[in-house]
């Protein structure tokens, strides 16, 4: 075990320091927080549109997966770039590249464009996607780490970690609603012209936050980290990868798969609000690590969480009724968001010096990278053989955050004897 991960399972927390709150300000974590939903809008705006357009439930799911395949490939690069530059810079040229990208898309879809091109302009959405949430975990983490004293770190990251995943969840919930609203109120090409206008103005914002100028005491002048790139590779970090991309499966299958159990049942429309009582559950439960006893470690939460999630996910298997489907929902929030909370404080824990920003865009990436392939299998399953069969993929998934949980326990045991280096 590390020291970092050591310091975040054992530190006491103290009342006389200044708290994160007033270093980061509160005006950055309300810009932080609008600044994400476009992101939270994008998956299900582009879905959305090429299904109105196009008429084709299949082409609208590669495409959501082509969303993911950019944010997989160019995620982990743009966190790299902003350890390297700067936040302030690349968030600047990633604000007005996708509002354009999101803009295009919409011209391609209507202008009847061959479906390569659509599938090229989803994949430019997703590789132009401002990292938000991972950005703001990396400025975060830094000013902990650089400006707070060591006795009060490890109560801080925990809370951190517990705001910003109930922070992605609530936008996650609260992203597919609005582009509802958008959708029905004005035209199924609103939600992605009105993200594009958040992009700019609250992404543009966040980039010019003060906060932006943060770097770590790690990096020296030219931007360099003394960390090699290889320890991004590390063993301990990629099972932290693997893990947090079940997570991501999870959300993707289980909202796909919930609205083909409801469109069985004549009320497609009800999913969002049964999916509602999972993702409120599990933001509430998410806020609540922040209290758990430091005696509770990390890999000990990771499997007990995890647990719970694979343990609702199985009632899937009995699920035949609304109200069965929603026990089943219920418990799983409880398992979900702490779970994540957890992976995230791992990743912090585990990230080289200097190299904040990249491994969470890696986190990040791997969340929507789960979600959208989910969504696209699990669409493919429910379409073409059964709602019952599209119902096993979140068990499947919830089986990988699990496994990924005990693969972590090995690797997190504490040596029983230090070795001479």
């Amino acid at each position: 075990m590390t020291h970092a991960e050591s310091q975040i399972q054992s530190s006491s927390p103290s009342t006389d320091q200044p708290g994160l709150l007033r270093i980061a300000g509160l005006p950055y974590f309300v810009i932080a927080f609008i600044a994400r939903l476009p992101f939270a809008m994008m998956v299900v705006g582009v879905l959305t549109v090429v299904v109105s357009a196009r008429g084709s439930l299949a082409l609208g799911g590669l495409t959501s997966a082509a969303v993911g395949l950019g944010t997989a490939c160019f995620g982990p690069l743009l966190g790299a770039a902003a350890d390297r530059f700067g936040q302030r810079v690349v968030l600047l040229i990633l604000a007005l590249a996708n509002g354009t990208t999101l803009i295009l898309f919409t011209l391609v879809v209507y202008g009847g464009a061959a479906d390569v091109l659509v599938l090229l302009a989803a994949f430019g959405i997703g590789a132009t996607a401002p990292q938000v949430a991972p950005m703001s975990r990396s400025r975060l983490v830094t000013m902990i780490a650089d400006r707070m004293p060591e006795a009060v770190r490890a109560r801080t990251v925990s809370g951190t970690m517990a705001y910003e995943s109930a922070a992605d969840e609530t936008v996650f919930v609260f992203g597919p609603f609005i582009v509802g609203i958008l959708a029905s109120a004005l035209a199924p090409w609103a939600p992605l012209v009105g993200a594009a206008v958040l992009t700019v103005v609250f992404v543009g914002a966040f980039a010019l936050h003060p906060s932006a100028r943060v770097v770590s005491a790690h990096r020296d002048g030219d931007g360099r980290a003394p960390s090699a790139v290889s320890e991004l590779f590390q063993a301990r970090l990629l099972v932290v990868v693997v893990g947090i991309l079940g997570v991501g499966m999870f959300f993707g299958t289980m909202l796909t798969s919930l609205t083909s159990f409801m469109a069985d049942r004549g009320a497609s429309e009800q999913a969002g609000l049964l999916y509602g009582v999972m993702g409120v559950g599990s933001a509430i439960l998410a806020l609540g690590v922040a209290w758990l006893p430091v005696r509770f470690s990390l890999r000990a939460r990771w499997l007990v969480f995890s647990g719970v999630l694979l343990a609702g996910s199985l009632l899937l298997l009995l699920v035949d009724t609304p109200a069965m489907m929603m026990v089943a929902l219920a418990i799983m929030g409880i398992g979900i968001g702490p779970t994540l909370v957890t992976q995230y404080s791992f990743g912090a824990a585990r990230s080289p010096l200097g190299r904040s920003a990249t491994v969470m865009t890696m986190l990040g990436s791997g969340i929507v990278v789960g979600q959208s392939l989910g969504a696209a299998v699990a669409g493919e399953l429910a379409e073409n053989a059964s709602t019952g069969t599209a119902l096993m993929l979140p068990i499947v998934a919830a089986a990988v955050a699990f496994a990924a949980g005990l693969v972590n326990w090995r690797l997190s045991a504490r040596p029983r004897r230090v070795a001479s280096v």
